[in-house]
């Protein structure tokens, strides 16, 4: 399945049911009194997080949500009916901003947590609902309340444990495929990972942790050169950083440069990513290049 991790939605909560204008009309009641029963609600636009969602990519190409109105009032006080709930499944970890503001809504990132994004509007009152010792007959009625509307932007960071870093080509992918069932492309050219991987490491007799393996990072990836902003903020959640460095590097100021550069891209997306506990990992030391150094 394609890997998104960006979409844009328009939510619309349905409207409320129209209060109706009716009146009892019965054989020996001449002058029946109002009876006009109010609308029902409209639906609500919930967003679920769950474990079984990998990606946005149902959303991506499906924008639009749209709950449906609710009934409208009938005589003899008769309710409309409320309408169902519409809602929209989204992997965990899924941030949730205004489109317009940019503000942060909510953050699902928990297993069965809901949020509910734009809510159904309240019926109105029928005329039964206006009847006074001085207002007998009320002609009026309410509209129903309409539901709220507005797009949203839904970013999806990854929940993982450890999160593996590096430059492009310093064999990122090919760690995670031997530690995990993970299964990435891996080929001897830069950006061979265009999305992220996630593995589970399994160790001792029951227990495991979560690893991702985010696409290669270059300098000015903080300003989104590269794969950029994109991918960093997958990282964000992670607990311990594994920094992969190619020994063999032939670059100006070699390994250790290379080591600089991708923590100042880190702190510069976030200083609080270069608090985390990090682990340097030495790689492609069986290359002649890496021997002679």
């Amino acid at each position: 399945m394609k890997f998104i991790d960006e979409a844009k939605i328009y939510v619309k909560a349905g409207d409320g049911g129209r209060g109706c204008i009716s009146f009892r009309r019965e054989k020996f009641v001449p002058r029946g009194g109002p009876d006009g029963g109010d609308g029902g609600h409209g639906g609500d636009v919930i967003l679920r997080a769950s474990l079984g969602r990998r990606t946005l990519l149902d959303l991506k190409f499906r924008q639009h949500h749209v709950a449906k109105h609710g009934g409208h009032g009938e005589g003899s006080k008769r309710t409309g009916k409320d309408s169902e709930d519409v809602e929209i499944v989204v992997p965990v970890g899924t941030l949730v901003r205004d489109a317009d503001t940019g503000e942060l809504l909510a953050d699902l990132a928990s297993d069965g947590i809901s949020f509910l994004i734009a809510k159904g509007g309240m019926g109105g009152r029928g005329n039964a609902r206006f009847a006074t010792a001085t207002r007998q007959t009320p002609r009026f009625a309410q509209p129903g309340i309409p539901g709220e509307e507005r797009w949203i932007t839904l970013e999806l960071k990854l929940l993982a444990d450890v999160g593996i870093v590096g430059l492009p080509n310093v064999g990122k992918s090919t760690f995670i495929s031997r530690v995990s069932a993970a299964r990435p492309k891996i080929a001897d050219y830069p950006f061979t990972t265009l999305v992220p991987h996630l593995g589970v490491v399994q160790y001792g007799e029951s227990e495991s942790f979560v690893i991702a393996d985010i696409p290669g990072l270059i300098e000015g990836a903080h300003e989104g050169l590269g794969m950029g902003m994109r991918f960093l903020r997958h990282v964000e959640r992670t607990s311990v950083l594994l920094h992969i460095i190619d020994i063999s590097t032939e670059s100006h100021g070699g390994a250790w440069r290379d080591y600089e550069l991708i923590n100042r891209e880190l702190g510069l997306f976030s200083p609080s990513m270069i608090e985390k506990p990090q682990i340097v990992a030495i790689g492609k030391t069986d290359l002649p290049a890496a021997r002679e150094r």
